[in-house]
């Protein structure tokens, strides 16, 4: 039976997310597996996946162009279900940082070629609505890479975690082989692949990128750790941001044929002012746990109509480059997280949640600012 390329797009986000977020609720548990080592000497291999994913993304990534990107994809996730299996077998704790390393190789060319696939793939003026279906990737990726993952790990061990999803990326891939290609948009053979940095409106776009990235990334790390430390939630009950977040990701997918509908500039300026407004609450709200959750449903929600507008408006500058662009677009984002993680920490630290979220408020003005002038 053959599988909608629509869908096999969502499964390919759905494998990558679920790797990179499967790590952290098991960090202990592979920890005890190599003789009790430590949540943050497991968690270089996340370091490790992220850096590999920013390598690829902007160093191979263009070269995806030549190729296909169909053709693109699936060697990009026949090499990350190799790191998994790697992750899965690793007799040593460095053998897992190595096996994370050759997954973020595959996840770095992975996502530029799912996201710039959507756009070619969908029909004149649904470009959105199957960018938007694509994106719900992440938010299966949520329950089974944030939640399931030490589900599995408790009744099967954590090598059980990277098996399956091993075997749910040998499946996709099976799929894919048996699926006609997707998309056939190639950059001429002779251009650089570094032709992207060239293109027009490039760097206005990565600096939304950047801002956008930063103001989510900065705060998402630092939810859970408040409400623990601050306002006294238990481990388990703290779980309840990425559940309500991933819900609010999902549901905001019935607004995607709007954008297509009124027009991605006409709606920019809307979702990315309500995103300003929704930081803003949250800073107000700091102190009440249970408003602070439930305000990550809106924020979920507006969350992915923004990705949405930004990877749409990325994979419209250039056809012919849209592997190259989409992929700086990962390497901005994961520069971003990096950065982001360790410059909120110090905000935090010194000033306290609230402030971390007025400085993801201010760091989405350039995206708004941006929205308004086109």
């Amino acid at each position: 039976m053959r599988i909608s390329p629509l869908m096999l797009l969502m499964a390919a986000v759905t494998i990558v997310g679920s790797n990179s977020l499967a790590l952290s609720p098991i960090a202990l548990e592979i920890g005890r597996g190599f003789g009790g080592a430590s949540a943050q000497e497991v968690l270089v291999a996340a370091a490790l996946f992220g850096a590999g994913t920013a390598a690829a993304a902007v160093g191979i990534a263009p070269f995806a162009d030549r190729i296909g990107l169909s053709r693109a994809l699936f060697l990009a996730l026949a090499i990350l279900v190799a790191g998994m299996v790697g992750t899965a077998l690793a007799p040593t704790l460095p053998v897992v940082w190595a096996a994370q390393a050759v997954a973020g190789l595959g996840s770095g060319v992975a996502l530029p070629a799912t996201y710039g696939l959507a756009a070619e793939i969908a029909p004149k003026g649904r470009e959105s609505t199957f960018l938007g279906r694509v994106l719900m990737g992440w938010t299966l990726s949520l329950v089974f890479g944030a939640s399931a993952a030490a589900l599995i790990a408790e009744v099967a061990g954590w090598r059980a975690v990277h098996g399956v999803l091993a075997a749910l990326g040998l499946l996709v891939l099976g799929a894919m082989a048996m699926s006609p290609r997707m998309g056939e948009v190639r950059a001429a053979q002779g251009a650089s692949p570094w032709a992207a940095l060239r293109v027009p409106g490039i760097g206005a776009a990565l600096g939304v990128v950047g801002g956008y990235m930063a103001a989510f990334y900065g705060l998402y790390a630092y939810v859970a750790p408040h409400l623990q430390a601050g306002l006294g939630w238990p481990v388990w009950m703290a779980g309840a941001v990425p559940l309500v977040y991933g819900i609010g990701f999902g549901l905001a997918s019935l607004g995607d044929p709007w954008i297509d509908r009124f027009g991605a500039r006409r709606v920019a300026p809307w979702v990315f002012g309500l995103l300003v407004l929704q930081y803003l609450a949250l800073a107000a709200v700091a102190g009440s746990a249970w408003a602070l959750v439930v305000l990550c449903l809106s924020w979920g929600m507006i969350n992915h109509l923004g990705l949405n507008l930004i990877v749409g408006r990325l994979a419209a500058l250039d056809p012919t480059r849209r592997g190259a662009v989409l992929g700086l677009n990962s390497g901005v984002t994961y520069l971003a997280m990096f950065l982001a993680t360790a410059g909120f920490g110090w905000v935090e630290a010194w000033a306290g949640f609230a402030a971390c979220a007025v400085l993801s408020a201010a760091l989405v003005f350039p995206a708004l600012g941006h929205a308004l002038r086109r």
